[in-house]
C-alpha cells in the first residue's frame, strides 16, 4: 500500500459520515422550520405593544415582560375557558376514538356486500371542506335544540372520524386471522372479540387517535364560536376575541402570551403519549 492510498473500506465509511451529516443538517433545518414559529410567538408574548408595532422589526424584546403572561391569565377567566375546552376535548376524543375503533374493526374483519364501496365513500368524505357542512350542521343542531350545549360534540364523537377509522382499519387488518378464529371456537361473538382481544392489542393506535382527536377539538375555533355562548365557549375563542382594546383593536402581545399558555397542554399530552403516538402512526400501514 502506497503512502497516498486509502485504507480498506475507508470510502464506504466516508460516504456513511457524509450521509449522516446531510441527514442531520436536514433534520436541524426542519426542526427550526417547525419550532421557529412557536419561538417567535414566545418572543412576541414578551414584548411591549410598541415593540410589536415598531418598524423595522424588533427581533428581541428590549425588556423581557414576563408580566404579560400573568396579565393575560388574569384578564379573562382563563381557567374557566380552559375547563370548557378540556371537557369538550375529552368528550370528543374518548368517544371518537372508541367509535372509530369499532368502525375500523368492522371494515377490517367483517364481510358484507358493498364493504369496499362504503370504505371508499368514507375515505372520500375526508376531502370535504368543513365550511361546506357548517351551515347544515348548525341548522340540524338548532332544530334539535342543542345549540349552546355540549351535545354536538357527543354526537360528533359517536359518529367516528374517517381518518381515525382508516388508522384502525389498517391496524386491525394486519392482525392474524387465527386470533378471532380461536375466539369464535371458544364461543365469543364479534363484540367480545373486539373488546377482549382486538382493542387491547391496539394501544399504539388508541394513543395516536386520542392525541389527534384531542388536538382537533382543543384547537377548533369555528364550532365553539358558532354553537356556544360566551360562558360556555372554549379557550380558543376567548384567546382570539377577548384580548382587545375598547376600540376593538387586538392587544397582540397579550394574545401571543395567552396563545403560548393555550398550546402548552397539547405539548404536554403529546410528550406523555409520544411513544404510543409514533408507534401507532408507524404501524398502521404494516401488514
Amino acid at each position: 500500500m502506497t503512502a497516498t492510498s486509502l485504507p480498506p473500506n475507508s470510502a464506504p465509511r466516508v460516504r456513511v459520515r457524509v450521509n449522516r451529516l446531510v441527514l442531520y443538517t436536514v433534520l436541524v433545518a426542519l426542526t427550526g422550520l417547525f419550532v421557529g414559529p412557536f419561538g417567535w410567538l414566545i418572543l412576541n408574548g414578551l414584548k411591549t405593544s410598541a415593540e410589536l408595532a415598531a418598524s423595522p422589526v424588533h427581533w428581541l424584546p428590549t425588556d423581557f415582560r414576563w408580566q404579560n403572561f400573568a396579565e393575560a391569565f388574569n384578564l379573562i377567566d382563563f381557567l374557566g375557558y380552559a375547563r370548557n375546552s378540556l371537557i369538550i376535548a375529552l368528550i370528543y376524543a374518548v368517544l371518537v376514538t372508541l367509535s372509530s375503533a369499532w368502525v375500523g374493526f368492522g371494515f377490517a374483519r367483517l364481510e358484507a356486500p358493498g364493504k369496499k364501496t362504503l370504505f371508499g365513500i368514507l375515505i372520500g368524505s375526508m376531502m370535504l371542506p368543513q365550511m361546506i357542512t357548517l351551515l347544515p350542521t348548525y341548522l340540524i343542531f338548532a332544530k334539535l335544540g342543542m345549540v349552546d350545549t355540549y351535545w354536538p360534540w357527543v354526537f360528533w364523537g359517536l359518529a367516528a372520524a374517517p381518518y381515525l377509522v382508516f388508522l384502525f382499519r389498517q391496524f386491525f387488518a394486519g392482525l392474524p386471522r387465527e386470533l378471532e378464529e380461536a375466539a369464535i371456537v371458544d364461543g365469543c361473538g364479534y363484540g367480545m372479540i373486539f373488546w377482549r382481544i382486538f382493542l387491547p392489542q391496539s394501544w399504539p393506535v388508541l394513543s395516536a387517535s386520542f392525541v389527534i382527536a384531542f388536538t382537533w377539538s382543543w384547537g377548533d375555533y369555528i364550532a365553539p364560536q358558532l354553537l356556544l355562548s360566551t360562558d360556555k365557549s372554549t379557550l380558543a375563542v376567548a384567546v382570539m376575541t377577548t384580548y382587545v382594546t375598547s376600540a376593538g383593536t387586538p392587544v397582540a402581545n397579550l394574545q401571543a402570551a395567552a396563545s403560548v399558555m393555550y398550546v402548552v397542554p397539547i405539548l404536554l399530552i403529546f410528550l406523555i403519549a409520544q411513544r404510543g403516538f409514533v408507534a401507532g402512526m408507524s404501524t398502521t400501514g404494516l401488514k
